[in-house]
């Protein structure tokens, strides 16, 4: 019947995985132990260090509620408008809504936006009794009327692969290449990694972002070299 449903209603594979979430969350609500275990998973050591391994690329762990877990250098120093505001909480979501400076940060402020929005609705069709994730959803509907709106929209989307087009206040405009790839477990765990195709201007702002985060070794918010 749903499968019936999703070709009449002609939804992608994002639509239709998320209609099949709403029907299981339907059931019969978990028991207090299987929401118990829907405490946030930690990020395991040989993961951190794969992070830590690419210091030439941005790179991050991110949870299902879009929250940056771990992240190696040059990733803090690209997002440091984020990882040093202690409002955003690490959590990419509160940075687009809540932090001025990401309207500038973001060149396609409005797709990310959405994106982002979209990705937290497929979570929450997926795992509905998850309290963090409905307190997430919760302060960014009351503390944004942008987000209210874009949540009522019913958009869903699953970060993969896409390009990013960023305004850095060190380096300036970077046009970088986004994978984000679901580690193969059960934690909703994945690693997001940017990177710039070689002879770009990108990547020449990148060596230089990467040269300036080795040389300080300070994770200080770069906005501070704006002028």
């Amino acid at each position: 019947m749903l499968d019936a449903l999703a070709r009449a209603l002609r939804l992608d594979d994002n639509e239709r995985m998320y209609l099949y979430d709403l029907a299981r969350a339907a059931g019969p609500a978990p028991t207090v132990r299987a929401r118990q275990r829907q405490a946030g998973p930690a990020v395991r050591p040989s993961v951190a260090r794969i992070v830590e391994g690419m210091p030439q690329l941005p790179s991050y762990v991110m949870n299902n509620r879009l929250d940056a877990l771990a992240a190696n250098q040059l990733g803090r120093t690209l997002y440091s408008q984020m990882f040093t505001d202690p409002t955003c909480g690490d959590n990419v979501a509160r940075f687009a809504f809540f932090n001025p400076a990401a309207r500038r940060f973001y060149a396609d402020w409005e797709r990310m936006a959405r994106f982002a929005v979209g990705a937290l609705r497929i979570e929450a069709g997926k795992n509905p009794y998850d309290r963090e994730l409905s307190c997430l959803i919760g302060e960014l509907s009351t503390r944004s009327d942008v987000f209210r709106v874009m949540w009522g929209s019913h958009d869903v989307h699953v970060f993969r692969q896409s390009t990013k087009r960023l305004n850095h206040p060190l380096v300036g405009a970077l046009e970088l290449d986004q994978e984000t790839m679901s580690l193969p477990d059960e934690s909703g765990l994945s690693v997001v990694v940017y990177s710039a195709p070689p002879g770009t201007a990108a990547e020449d702002g990148l060596k230089l972002l990467a040269t300036w985060s080795a040389t300080t070794g300070q994770e200080q918010d770069a906005g501070d070299f704006s002028g």
